[in-house]
């Protein structure tokens, strides 16, 4: 960002009678200008045009992001709690011993990258778009097994040039469960108890972990549950965290398989996502119709939940792709009703 100086001087030629004017008239003139350049430097009006990484104290507003989670996030009384306390903690922590680490665990269509992205924007408003919110796909990424080596050294070389930028960088990590084994060791330092890494703090970046495996694992833990008589919303932390990550660091599918991150318990929650209901469905179909302005049809919320197919194949209980094909499933039948209404025109 240019300094008072850089600017005084373009405004000052802008001036051209000023060397005749008095000089009482001179001393206005540079006073004025002074002022304009300095309100021009100010951060606040130079971050309301660039993004700009966020100032020392930033805190995340725990209320609004409870209120979006309620809003968007269905049957996951286990991931809001656990994500809102570790995020809270950690951002009114003036001086975190380490980086926040999650690890987000369930099968697709949970609300795992709705979580992530959401944490995202809380930390920095354009999300995924901002230039300090780095999304990393394992089979886009890093492809090609043999090359191990290779995306060990960028990874490394990407995190520490962006933390240096930024030291409340978000890094979020899709499709853990396609990784290659011991790949995602090469960032161990970062995530570790040091103060600094080859003159790199780390402590108040923040590194989360998506992945399916594990997902077996919960949902025969919710299952069990219902068949003892409990209902979901009892199910602690407690009950599957311990079985996650031993599941998770045994798991030769998982890109976590016997890694070091594990191992040294670097990893600060395990935070596991249950298999959603038929009224979790029909929850998500009502706010994606919300979410596209239309006036929400319980007819449709219906039609939708009940073309999920859901397991175990005798109860029924669980939807075996959450939430995920919601959107184009209410694609089709809000493209059915419109046909509908022009026929009738």
């Amino acid at each position: 960002m240019p300094g008072a100086a850089g600017l005084l001087l373009p405004l000052l030629l802008l001036l051209p009678g000023l060397a005749a004017l008095e000089p009482l008239s001179v001393g206005l003139a540079i006073g004025v200008a002074s002022a304009l350049t300095g309100y021009l430097s100010h951060p606040n009006f130079y971050c309301s045009y660039v993004e700009c990484c966020p100032s020392a104290g930033h805190r995340i507003n725990a209320t609004a992001l409870r209120e979006q989670l309620d809003e968007r996030l269905f049957g996951q009384h286990l991931a809001k709690e656990v994500v809102l306390r570790a995020v809270t903690g950690f951002s009114h922590n003036p001086s975190p011993k380490k980086p926040l680490t999650l690890s987000l665990h369930g099968w697709a269509g949970t609300g795992k990258n709705f979580l992530s992205q959401l944490l995202a924007r809380h930390v920095h408003p354009a999300g995924l778009r901002s230039k300090f919110v780095h999304l990393f796909l394992a089979t886009l990424h890093f492809p090609h097994p043999q090359q191990l080596q290779l995306y060990q050294e960028q990874l490394q070389s990407w995190i520490r040039g962006n933390v240096s930028a930024c030291p409340y960088s978000v890094f979020i990590f899709d499709e853990m469960d396609k990784m290659h084994q011991g790949l995602i060791d090469a960032i161990k330092p970062f995530l570790d108890y040091y103060e600094q890494v080859d003159g790199v703090s780390y402590r108040k970046a923040i590194f989360i972990f998506l992945s399916n495996a594990g997902g077996d694992l919960i949902n025969k833990a919710v299952l069990d549950f219902w068949t003892s008589g409990k209902d979901r919303e009892e199910i602690q932390l407690k009950d599957l965290e311990r079985v996650l990550s031993v599941g998770v660091f045994n798991n030769k599918n998982s890109g976590l398989w016997h890694s070091s991150l594990i191992d040294r318990n670097l990893i600060d929650y395990f935070v596991p996502f249950l298999p959603l209901e038929h009224k979790h469905v029909k929850m998500c179909v009502r706010a994606e119709m919300k979410a596209r302005g239309h006036a929400v049809d319980e007819k449709v919320v219906e039609a939708v939940a009940d073309e999920m197919t859901y397991f175990p194949k005798e109860e029924k209980l669980y939807s075996d792709k959450g939430c995920k094909t919601v959107q184009a499933k209410l694609d089709i039948h809000e493209d059915i009703a419109v046909k509908y209404t022009n026929a009738k025109d």
